[in-house]
């Protein structure tokens, strides 16, 4: 590795962990989001009021429903008496910015107020079911930047308080008067709207707020205004309460992209293992792989062109002896090798066996020992006998190059 990409790499790290420095010691911008959310410690998170829930009511039993409510209450309605009610006996509570109760849980808590029980509801807005079935109308009204909020029931508190961040304008325009108690107020530069109201619905009773920030961590934190939240709250009787928090009811679903992938024991197990596969892809390949090995060409065989230079040699010089004597040194060598053949004795029994092994006429192997006695013993030779000699020789030889093709 270069002097210069060593130098670049180190003012890439450098910058990177000053990138990562001064974003961790930036002040983060507060998220005004209305989560409504009970684990939430944003401001418009309900995460201190699930913490002092059991402050906001003092000897009264505090029950967290993790169902929705229709599956909550049904399970305790009793179907083997004559009365036909249900077996407990409270107020059902839930706070969000907007209803997030189905039609078929209204419908259940609509049945168990009508059978002495209470509910309280602070939302902004409230589902048609309930909208209808307790005869009030809801709706929203500008105002330019704060409202104050204060009780009809000067006893109770005769304070306002001044809400500005998050609150909205709604409030009960419409309702039955013959069955409806206006508990609070909120009011703008101009005008006063109903903004807490009591309905009776058969033998129990609705409370309504419009103004649910009331309850969340930046208004029970600020100032006196958790004083607001206590007063609202202290309407309710005496008695258990069934608190239905916000995303209680989906804690189980996972929000992850990949839940559908998760839920699926085939598709998760798929996921793991392409997962694992990718990781161990990944390790593998990040070792420093070998360099390109150059192709070595292995060197030429130069014998047989050192041969014919060498025959050449002798040729021109007229030495047959020795060419002869080199091409009998050659024939009897290729018959060792490659056919295991003893060559200390031409004899009858050689001939035989270079007979069996090469398939050769046994008259042409008779000629070649001849040939090599009568060289061997005479020394003496022309260029003719040269031949003659090499020409035997080839014609067996062919046949053993053959075979070696084979």
């Amino acid at each position: 590795m270069s002097r210069t990409i060593k130098i670049y790499i180190v003012f890439l790290v450098a910058m990177m962990a000053l990138i990562v420095v001064v974003d961790a010691n930036r002040p983060r911008p507060i998220n005004w989001m209305p989560s409504f959310d009970v684990k939430s410690k944003i401001p418009f998170g309900l995460k201190v009021f699930q913490e002092e829930k059991n402050n906001f009511f003092k000897g009264d039993s505090v029950t967290e429903i993790k169902v929705t409510p229709y599956e909550f209450f049904d399970a305790y309605y009793d179907f083997d008496t004559l009365v036909n009610t249900y077996t407990i006996k409270g107020t059902f509570l839930a706070i969000d910015n907007y209803d997030n109760i189905d039609e078929s849980s209204a419908e259940e808590i609509l049945y168990f107020v009508s059978h002495g029980n209470n509910a309280f509801l602070s939302m902004s807005d409230f589902s048609n079911k309930l909208v209808d079935s307790l005869g009030i109308e809801v709706q929203n009204h500008y105002f330019d930047d704060r409202i104050e909020t204060y009780f009809a029931n000067k006893k109770v508190d005769d304070k306002e308080y001044q809400m500005k961040m998050g609150v909205s304008g709604y409030h009960f325009s419409s309702f039955d008067t013959l069955k409806t108690t206006v508990l609070g107020y909120h009011k703008t530069k101009d005008s006063t709207y109903a903004n807490f109201i009591k309905v009776n619905h058969g033998n129990g009773n609705f409370y309504l707020h419009t103004q649910p920030f009331a309850f969340t961590n930046y208004y029970l934190l600020k100032d006196r205004n958790y004083q607001y939240a206590e007063k609202v709250l202290s309407y309710i009787p005496k008695g258990n309460i069934y608190w239905y928090p916000n995303k209680t009811y989906n804690s189980s679903v996972s929000d992850s992209p990949m839940r559908f992938i998760l839920s699926n024991e085939g598709l998760k197990w798929a996921w793991y293992v392409f997962l694992i596969g990718m990781i161990i892809f990944m390790i593998f390949n990040a070792k420093r792989k070998q360099r390109i090995i150059p192709i070595v060409k292995p060197l030429e065989n130069t014998t047989v062109d050192f041969t014919k230079t060498i025959g050449n040699l002798y040729f021109q010089e007229g030495n047959h002896d020795t060419i002869m004597e080199k091409k009998i040194i050659f024939f009897l060598e290729k018959l060792r090798q490659d056919y295991l053949i003893d060559t200390q004795k031409l004899d009858d029994d050689f001939i035989k066996k270079v007979h069996q092994k090469t398939g050769k006429d046994i008259a042409l192997i008779e000629k070649a020992v001849m040939l090599i006695k009568r060289q061997r013993k005479t020394f003496k030779s022309t260029e003719n006998d040269l031949i003659e000699l090499n020409s035997v020789l080839e014609k067996i030889l062919d046949v053993n190059n053959n075979r070696t093709r084979m």
